[in-house]
């Protein structure tokens, strides 16, 4: 495979000396320089016709000066010398009128990080007319069903490195591509979408085939009243929904008591049978092996057999509570503190079928939007369901419904799954895609119809 010339490692040391001789020159030795480059390419498509091509790149650098108890960062899309000077110039005398941090920890050491190969030379280097015969493809899948479809295909790349003045260095490019297609119906819709850095591992007219059935089985929607219900969460149902779960499990929210976790790290919160990690490393995952502040990411058991086990900590909230950074730490100088990025369930051994098979009455959902938090302890969230909501009765899908607004707590959700399918790369619309299984749940708690 080749590897990205979007932003070199000699690129990027080369630039690291750059500011680091500007801002010994202004009497600051402890430095820190990050650097992002990404490359895109983007093909949407609405009415059975592609309508748009566009592409763009990038570059980002950012640098930390570190005087004493200060620190402040500044940001620019310029490379050259001049603009090198003048962001360090700048970034100092934020600095230096920021107000002490008694609990600013120093700038990171070096430390070995692993790699991980993320980058696929048939992604990066995708064109145009090989994402439009794709494309292709998959709007006459949607055709022949009856059905008109709109929806993106993107491909690029991304590089971020981090350097600083005690000998860190860390670097790691990846590619990304991405499918979503929406098939819609004269009364229905149907929505399927995929993500991988390997675009080969995507099946855009797989995935169109199901945004077709999808609005083909639920057209007509009929109704049915708001209530309690059996329910079967696609996954990419469950991503949306789970996906605000994730940045409690950090040192700073529990402290903070932001977190729903507070007070209830070691309780058994959840079924027995839920089990989830942050893993980097894990084959359907993507992303960076080290964090913002250039620590390398460990695995963590968030959750083990129902009651949380581990929580990520960045390096200030290490200091703090003595214990080792677990690599989720976001840039400095920062509110947020850490969060996990690589989440991981474990599955089951049950399929999407077999699960709507044992349904003698539920309610299957394809995916929710305007996902808002309502309880921030008791994680009681609220949003609609769309793009394929069926009935089911007796184990068979028998007709589409009108949408719904749900209020659910995501603690009650996770205490009550039945069965799991084995996990998959999930991608939705508001959270960063997971690896999550499709799930059974009893008592779901519908509250009124949409107008959608």
């Amino acid at each position: 495979m080749n590897r990205s010339e979007l932003l070199t490692q000699e690129c990027c040391h080369d630039v690291f000396e750059q500011a680091l001789r500007a801002a010994r020159a202004r009497g600051v030795p402890d430095f820190e320089v990050t650097l992002r480059a990404h490359a895109a390419a983007l093909t949407r498509f609405a009415n059975n016709v592609i309508h748009q091509n566009v592409a763009e790149s990038m570059v980002e650098l950012e640098v930390r000066p570190v005087i004493g108890q200060r620190t402040a960062r500044a940001a620019t899309n310029r490379l050259d010398r001049g603009s090198i000077e003048s962001l360090v110039e700048q970034a100092i005398a934020l600095a230096r009128a920021m107000e002490p941090d008694p609990a600013l920890p120093p700038l990171a050491e070096h430390a070995p990080i692993a790699a991980v190969n993320r980058y696929f030379d048939s992604t990066a280097r995708c064109s145009p007319a090989g994402r439009a015969a794709c494309v292709a493809e998959a709007i006459g899948a949607v055709r022949e069903a009856g059905h008109t479809a709109a929806g993106i295909y993107s491909t690029g790349e991304s590089v971020e490195a981090l350097l600083n003045s005690n000998g860190a260095f860390a670097f790691h490019g990846q590619t990304m591509a991405v499918f979503s297609i929406t098939a819609l119906g004269e009364t229905s819709s149907g929505w399927a979408k995929g993500s991988a850095p390997d675009r080969n591992a995507l099946d855009p007219v797989g995935l169109a085939r199901r945004a077709a059935v999808k609005a083909t089985k639920s057209a007509r929607p009929r109704e049915v009243p708001p209530g309690r219900y059996a329910v079967v969460l696609e996954p990419s149902a469950v991503l949306d929904l789970t996906g605000s779960l994730f940045a409690d499990f950090s040192a700073t929210s529990i402290e903070d008591r932001r977190s729903f976790l507070t007070g209830r790290m070691g309780a058994q919160l959840f079924g027995a049978n839920i089990t989830i990690v942050d893993d980097v490393f894990h084959p359907l995952q993507d992303g960076a092996p080290f964090d913002g502040e250039g620590a390398p990411r460990m695995p963590l058991t968030l959750v083990d057999g129902g009651a949380p086990k581990e929580i990520a900590y960045s390096r200030r909230a290490a200091l703090r509570a003595r214990v080792a950074p677990t690599g989720h730490g976001f840039p400095l100088p920062n509110e947020a503190g850490e969060a996990p990025q690589n989440v991981v369930f474990q599955g089951g051994d049950a399929t999407l079928d077999g699960m709507i098979a044992s349904t003698p009455r539920g309610i299957l959902v394809s995916r929710l939007w305007y996902i808002r938090e309502v309880d921030p302890y008791e994680k009681i969230m609220t949003g609609m369901t769309r793009d394929g909501t069926f009935l089911v009765e007796n184990g068979e899908i028998v007709a589409g419904l009108r949408n719904f607004r749900f209020n659910q707590g995501l603690i009650d959700l996770l205490r009550n799954v039945e069965s799991m399918s084995p996990s998959v790369r999930a991608s939705g619309e508001e959270s960063a895609d997971m690896v999550v299984p499709a799930m059974k749940a009893g008592d779901f708690h519908f509250t009124e119809l949409t107008r959608f």
